[in-house]
């Protein structure tokens, strides 16, 4: 994915953006510019790290977007301009990432309530109901986000969807290994209505189960139609016996910030409504390197 921006970005409502400082050449004074879709996730993500303050009590996400915001909070932490932050990382990976950087670390027996958690996601819908777990980390990173008292999503704009499931990608099930055949199963027959169908994880290098951080197998659900109402769809996959956790998160984003080719799109959460930024790439005064 490459989408060609102006050399330049400007908010509407002049707020200051940081974005890429890519190498042009000098000889054009305002030369288009070319940003792939990883470019995008590191323009969410720091983005969202604004958010954070010193002092907090941070929610370390997983994955290829939230990995940015964890190298831009160690930045930060570097130059001295965020002091006393405490990680609390949702997988095994962000802890090796976060320890590798030097951020402080700690857990939810020590610190029970999250000041902000910054995590990607894998589909977000237009009530910013989330699927996340492609990764394999949904049950860890469930426990902290909803501990959290924010929790920003940061994705680029190919994670939007009109309806949880409309990627047509998988939304994980996290299981116990005994019998997950027959957890498999009964997970797709609730869906059947939805033209669900399911497979275990296999790891691509072994072809073995994937095993999640907490020891368990995951089975993916695809479906061909949208399944409907999803508080009763959660309240069925976690009543059967052996299912762990699921990959929808219902509720819990506060806010989302979106990267895409129109520019950067933060949705926030106020009451039971939702007010919208926008944000377009015309100036790119205050940039990273790439």
């Amino acid at each position: 994915m490459a989408v060609a921006y102006p050399h330049c970005l400007v908010s509407e409502n002049h707020a200051t953006v940081e974005l890429p400082t890519l190498m042009v050449s000098p000889a054009a004074p305002c030369p288009s510019i070319t940003l792939t879709q990883d470019d995008l996730k590191k323009i969410a993500a720091y983005k969202a790290v604004e958010h954070v303050k010193s002092g907090m009590v941070v929610g370390l996400g997983t994955g290829s977007t939230a990995k940015h915001a964890v190298d831009r909070i160690a930045e930060l932490m570097r130059q001295g301009k965020l002091k006393d932050i405490i990680g609390i990382p949702t997988s095994k990976k962000t802890h090796e990432q976060a320890v590798s950087l030097g951020i402080p670390l700690s857990d939810l027996d020590s610190h029970p309530v999250v000041d902000l958690a910054i995590d990607g996601a894998d589909e977000v819908d237009p009530g910013l109901n989330l699927v996340k777990g492609r990764g394999g980390s949904l049950l860890r990173e469930k426990m902290v986000e909803s501990a959290s008292k924010k929790f920003i999503v940061i994705v680029d704009e190919s994670k939007l969807v009109d309806y949880v499931g409309g990627s047509r990608l998988a939304m994980p099930v996290e299981v116990i290994p005994f019998c997950w055949n027959h957890s498999l199963k009964r997970l797709v027959s609730l869906f059947a209505y939805a033209g669900c169908v399911g497979e275990l994880r296999k790891c691509a290098e072994t072809g073995k189960a994937s095993v999640t951080d907490n020891g368990n197998y995951i089975i993916d659900l695809y479906f061909e139609k949208d399944m409907g109402d999803l508080n009763k769809a959660s309240d069925l996959i976690l009543r059967l016996p052996g299912i762990v956790e699921h990959g929808m998160f219902l509720g819990l984003a506060t806010s989302l910030i979106v990267a895409g080719v129109e520019g950067i799109t933060v949705k926030t959460k106020i009451g039971n409504e939702l007010e919208v930024d926008s944000f377009c790439y015309t100036d790119l005064r205050n940039g990273f390197l790439i």
